[in-house]
């Protein structure tokens, strides 16, 4: 029984699921997926942005003047998350502040999860690529007791060599989810702060449209 049991486990061990060489090219294909999602990230903040003290200004001006329509025109020479949202909210200032600022939380979390779209890849490798790479280490370390077993004759080398060799899935997984970890961070922090900018310019439309409900008062 015990030799039956120990052929199955070589016959297993020659499988390709139990060498521990895929999980490190499985590894480098996540990094270059990684670094792609944060390469694309990066453009699309880049090409998103725009001077929200300028456009803030620019808002005011015409929101002062009550041409509502031509603030929404303003806001539409503009594709970023700030002036998106807001957006939303002066499409409906008619309905008065109450409302605009409910359409304001809504369009907030639609324009968010735009901004936030892949952001989980990097989420996901980060936190798992070490896990990968163990599981790998772990294949290598069996594979090399099983090459001990099969020859004694030589089993302080052939331990050493495999044991080495299994340890580097789990470098390279570390190697993998550092830096994910690192753009997920950064480009997390990036969308944090255009919300920050979003709720500037969101507030100056409710401002106005708060002050526009209230009526003058008149001396007697």
């Amino acid at each position: 029984m015990h030799g039956v049991t120990r052929d199955l486990v070589g016959r297993l061990l020659t499988l390709p699921l139990f060498q521990s060489e895929w999980v490190v090219w499985t590894l480098l294909g996540l990094s270059v997926i990684t670094l792609g999602v944060a390469v694309e990230r990066l453009w699309f903040y880049q090409t998103h942005r725009i001077d929200v003290l300028r456009v803030r200004s620019g808002l005011e001006k015409h929101l002062g003047s009550g041409d509502y329509a031509a603030a929404a025109q303003y806001l539409r020479s503009f594709d970023a998350l700030e002036t998106n949202v807001v957006l939303h909210g002066l499409r409906d200032s008619a309905n008065g502040p109450d409302a605009v600022e409910d359409l304001l939380a809504g369009a907030l979390s639609y324009e968010r999860k735009r901004y936030e779209a892949r952001l989980n890849v990097l989420a996901t490798v980060g936190s798992n690529a070490p896990f990968i790479g163990l599981f790998g280490t772990v294949l290598g370390i069996i594979r090399a007791f099983h090459d001990l077993s099969a020859d004694m004759a030589n089993a302080s080398s052939a331990v050493m060599a495999g044991i080495s060799e299994a340890l580097v899935a789990t470098a390279v997984g570390l190697v993998v989810a550092i830096p994910a970890v690192i753009a997920f961070n950064a480009l997390r922090g990036i969308v944090d702060g255009r919300v920050q900018d979003t709720e500037l310019l969101a507030r100056t439309l409710l401002a106005f449209l708060k002050g526009a409900e209230l009526e003058p008062v008149r001396s007697e």
